[in-house]
Formats: C-alpha cells, structure tokens, sequence
C-alpha cells in the first residue's frame, strides 16, 4: 500500500491479516478476538428484517442530483435506510465483461446498495419499510442505469423479478438474468442446460435451463 497509494499514510499497524472467513467476524462487530465458533451462535436479540436494492452509476451525477439526492436522504432519518456507495474502476475494468459471469465492468463509475433492517414484526411493519425502501429506489432512477437497470446478484432483490412458484417462467427469468449478467445470461443458460436440463437445482432466481421443446425433447 505504502507503494502504490502513499496519499493513505497507512503503517503496519493500521492493517492486520486474517483468512476471509475470520473477516466476517469483523463484518459482523464481533469482538476482536472472538473464534470463528461465534458465527455458528444464533442471534437471541428477537427478529431482525432487511432489505436490500442495488444499482449502478455509468456516468457523473451533477451537483444539483447530488443535492437533491442529500434532501431525500435527510427525509429518511432516524430510520435505518442508508446509501452506500462501492467504486469501480482499476483493474475491474481490464477484465472483459464476457471473461466471467459478472458483466459489471468497464463504464461502471460505482455500485450503490440501499440495505434497509428493521425489527417490528407484521405485514403492516413490512410493507411500510419496504415501500420505504422502494421510494428510495424510484428517486435514482434518473441517475442510474437503464435499459437494463442493472442489479448486483450478492444483493439479491426479488422486487427486480422472481419465479416465486413451483415453475419456470422463461421470460421473468430473463428480466432479473439480464439485470445481473447482462449479456452473459444467454451463456448461463447453455450452462444451465447442459449440467442441470431438468432444473433441479434452482431458486427464486435462478438460471433457467433451455424448454425441452427447443432442445427436441
């Protein structure tokens, strides 16, 4: 770091190395210390909710957005909505979007989540954090990207499409596929339907296998 980014005047003892299961303890404020058997403890603090959007941004937002985007925000306080901001750029951008699944490379100025937790239990608590969160989202529609409005799959969201029944339906499948590996959705599904063409391992958004009747089944 002392090479490549003297700017930070990070030392030694600014940084510590640890195996990437035991980061998560960090993630999760446990005390520093604390074996990686914490993580197999259940919380007994009562229920605990979330939500969770995402978005990129390809190009600058003007001043005036941000500040509109600032008094949005300031609207939703003392609640639990935040904002967070990823950067891109580096070497993300040398890797060509078809090199592996995730499409989201060159031209991505950042990735923002909108994770929103609540604790008060009932559908009447759900569906005011939820549109909550939704109002949110609608806002940065004119500052995001479009067409598709693209998602990042770790933060999974099912508002953005969802097979939530027994079956398959193709085209839904499609609307969230393209949303999370853009052109590589068509790839995935050849994948899809060479290892698994029954579609035995699946969830809400998965990766469809081609219909029998295009493989003349």
């Amino acid at each position: 770091m002392d090479k490549y980014f003297p700017e930070l005047g990070l030392t030694e003892s600014d940084c510590s190395e640890r195996k990437w299961v035991e980061s998560t303890l960090f993630w999760y404020n446990s005390p520093k210390g604390n074996s990686i058997d914490f993580l197999l403890e259940r919380p007994n603090n009562g229920s605990n909710f979330f939500k969770s959007r995402s978005d990129y941004v390809k190009k600058p937002i003007p001043k005036e957005g941000i500040s509109a985007i600032w008094q949005t925000m300031v609207g939703f306080k003392n609640t639990n909505l935040v904002m967070q901001w990823n950067p891109y750029g580096g070497r993300m951008w040398e890797i060509e979007e078809s090199a592996t699944p995730f499409p989201h490379r060159a031209g991505n100025l950042f990735l923002i989540q909108y994770p929103l937790s609540w604790v008060e239990e009932g559908a009447e608590a759900a569906n005011f954090y939820t549109n909550m969160s939704k109002s949110l989202y609608d806002f940065m529609t004119p500052f995001v990207s479009c067409s598709p409005r693209e998602s990042f799959l770790n933060y999974r969201d099912l508002d953005i499409g969802a097979n939530l029944g027994s079956g398959m339906d193709e085209g839904i499948a499609e609307i969230y596929g393209r949303k999370y590996f853009k052109g590589n959705f068509d790839r995935l599904v050849k994948v899809k339907t060479m290892v698994d063409p029954d579609n035995f391992f699946r969830n809400e958004q998965s990766i469809p296998p081609l219909p029998k009747e295009y493989l003349g089944a």
